[in-house]
């Protein structure tokens, strides 16, 4: 339908590379930038102008252009100093606007180079990392415990890409088939419900300048979800591979059996117990956040309205809002005594936080977790493939964990779970906060209240350019 070569570019900072120098007359060096490309387009099907368009868009107009725009077609303003109903009806995204997005926001990108030298280490390398496959995002040292969920007007899913291996559209070329890409990706996700989830526009449920804005008809809306139980036993087997252990601060006390781990951590400097774990909060919001944020950059290439944002309850999300007429996504919940807010444990044969009643134990969690890194398809398995010219080899030579190791670190998780009744002790097992809307603008809505400027000009030729 659109003319463009196998080799078209994606990379919008090497197109935008190539704009700056045509400006500045390097147009022969331009040029040869906007041909080396690394996406390969040609395999889609009815190619629209709208995905051209996307793979063309520069980084730096994608980071200044950025703008919440919450105005999509069929929404009301219904008074105040911008009043405004949209005579349009709503739109929902096409199938490949979907993934797009999806795949911008937790798409497997390869092999993760991992962390490879700490000269505490020698002869062995780092074993941080959770997982042996790149995604979209950063993970603090690899650890990657983020799944993602999603809903339209079609229903509720899961898209599992956590411990996905790197992505089998790459050519011998190093350049990557987007259909295929897509067709990867579209096999992991899991339908889990029919219909919108249910966010009711309430205070108890959602920001009241979010109600006329928030998971409306036509809209997507993506849900990253942390497994913090499982970051912050990897959080201990960083501290114990380097020598460190925590004590109880809640309590004022040491977590009692440590004394007979001393030739292994050192236990007169401990770490204190909500210090690790409030890092280890902040590190996943940092996760869920990027993840939110890449995906806002590709509104803007895409020519979509929407935003990141947090007004809506975690708990009613994930259905541990009390309210049986507000399911959300079906997590598991506890309410434990003299604690105000539920604790939600996860979501069964889905995504279960590695703590109890998900596990039988926290040993048990914590064995999962070292099963993760050196299983099968893990981080530091020899067999597990990679970007190594030396995979095998490399892979194998990360430090070992032996039963010693793991009784140290299953010590500290009995502690919390046994004394504070849940795992972690003071931040969500479960974690939820950023969300990203995509919808599609209604620009007439700008037009009335706004000066010029107040959209991009892919959004002004969004519905050319994509249906």
């Amino acid at each position: 339908m659109f003319d463009t070569s196998r080799r078209k570019l994606l990379g919008a900072s090497m197109l935008g590379a190539g704009a700056v120098m045509n400006g500045l007359g390097a147009g022969a060096k331009a040029a040869a930038l906007n041909t080396r490309g690394n996406i390969m387009l040609d395999r889609i099907p009815d190619l629209p102008k709208g995905l051209i368009e996307a793979a063309s868009f520069p980084l730096i107009d994608a980071i200044h252009g950025r703008r919440s725009r919450r105005f999509a077609k069929g929404a009301s303003i219904p008074n105040g100093p911008l009043a405004y109903t949209s005579e349009r009806q709503p739109a929902a995204l096409s199938e490949l606007e979907q993934m797009l997005l999806l795949t911008t926001v937790a798409g497997n990108t390869g092999w993760s180079n991992l962390i490879p030298y700490n000269r505490y280490y020698l002869p062995n390398m780092p074993n941080y990392a959770g997982a042996a496959g790149g995604r979209s995002f950063p993970s603090a040292a690899g650890f990657h415990t983020s799944e993602f969920f999603f809903t339209d007007d079609n229903g509720v899913y899961a898209f599992k890409t956590r411990d996905m291996p790197a992505t089998q559209a790459k050519q011998p070329d190093g350049s990557t088939d987007l259909k295929a890409c897509f067709d990867e990706h579209k096999s992991r996700i899991v339908k889990l419900a029919d219909g919108r989830l249910h966010t009711p526009a309430r205070p108890e449920h959602m920001e009241m300048h979010n109600e006329w804005c928030a998971n409306v008809p036509g809209s997507t809306l993506i849900i990253p979800v942390a497994d913090l139980a499982q970051h912050m036993i990897l959080a201990l087997c960083y501290l114990v591979q380097n020598g460190a252990c925590l004590y109880d601060d809640v309590n004022n006390r040491p977590i009692p059996g440590l004394e007979k781990f001393k030739n292994r951590v050192d236990i007169e400097n401990p770490f204190p117990l909500s210090y690790i774990e409030q890092l280890s909060l902040t590190e996943v919001t940092v996760e869920l956040s990027c993840a939110c944020y890449a995906g806002t950059l590709m509104l803007q290439a895409m020519g979509l309205g929407g935003w990141m944002y947090e007004g809506i309850n975690p708990f009613s999300i994930l259905g541990a809002s009390g309210d049986p007429d507000v399911p959300g996504l079906g997590f598991r919940f506890d309410m434990i005594k003299d604690q105000p807010l539920p604790h939600v444990t996860g979501l069964e044969g889905v995504f279960e936080g590695h703590c109890p009643p998900h596990f039988a134990n926290m040993r048990a969690a914590v064995e999962a977790v070292i099963t993760r890194k050196f299983g099968k398809g893990g981080p530091f398995n020899a067999k597990t493939k990679g970007p190594y010219k030396e995979t095998g080899a490399i892979r194998s030579k990360a430090a070992p964990i032996d039963a010693e190791f793991i009784d140290c670190v299953s010590a500290m998780a009995d502690y919390v779970f046994y004394t504070f009744g849940r795992f972690p002790a003071t931040v969500p097992a479960i974690f939820t906060l950023m969300y990203l809307q995509a919808h599609q603008l209604d620009t007439d809505f700008y037009d009335t209240h706004f000066s010029d400027g107040a959209y991009l000009e892919t959004h002004a030729r969004h519905d050319l350019n994509w249906n």
